[in-house]
């Protein structure tokens, strides 16, 4: 799951990116409103954590901008008040968690909205692979596999794709943060990995010039 943090205090929003990581997703991060609609212009993000109080463009209007458009959004602010909950959920945020929060709270949130896809339950089985996207647990067979958070973020969107083709660009798009060298071989490497850990017979099928499928 690929993330944008847009808040302009900076250690807050260098601690939001680094809890985010650290749960297991790919976190950029922006400044300003200006530069968070310019980053959602850029790239796929399946959730904004939008701070409402935003220099240069103002949060209201970077939600009312990107409301409909693809990511889901998780307004984040001290303004918390039941009427400005309202506000934020009628300019088109998904969801509104007021400061100060607890951190496991904010992952959550960010999880289910990543979640919200109908085609992508919490918990996929494939013949006997298991993946639990909300534990982010996954098991072949009765075994658990130790799998890094690029390993998981891989096999999370193979799973999610349900048997469709799932190409090398949109794996760094959505498992990657911007700081990935599109020209580097860092799927490939992965998706080997990956594959090592799953242990025999193959359950990842390379679409040559395409990409790969579960």
């Amino acid at each position: 799951m690929r993330v944008l943090v847009v808040e302009d205090h900076e250690v807050l929003a260098a601690r939001l990116a680094e809890g985010l990581r650290d749960a297991g997703l790919a976190v950029d991060v922006a400044g300003d409103g200006a530069a968070a609609l310019e980053a959602a212009d850029d790239a796929a993000y399946d959730v904004i954590v939008l701070d409402r109080d935003l220099p240069v463009v103002h949060g209201d209007r970077v939600c009312r901008t990107l409301a409909g458009r693809g990511p889901r959004i998780l307004m984040l602010t001290a303004a918390a008040s039941v009427d400005d909950r309202v506000d934020g959920l009628e300019l088109g945020a998904d969801d509104y968690l007021g400061k100060p929060f607890a951190f496991h709270e904010l992952v959550a949130r960010v999880r289910a909205l990543g979640r919200r896809a109908p085609s992508a339950p919490p918990v996929v089985r494939v013949g006997d692979l298991t993946v639990d996207r909300a534990r982010h647990r996954a098991a072949r067979g009765h075994r658990a596999l130790s799998l890094t958070r690029k390993e998981f973020g891989v096999l999370e969107m193979l799973v999610a794709a349900e048997g469709a083709v799932v190409s090398a660009e949109d794996l760094l798009e959505h498992v990657w943060d911007a700081y990935a060298d599109p020209f580097s071989n860092i799927v490939s490497v992965t998706m080997a990995r990956l594959r090592r850990k799953l242990g025999p017979p193959p359950v990842i099928e390379t679409v040559v010039g395409r990409g790969y499928r579960l």
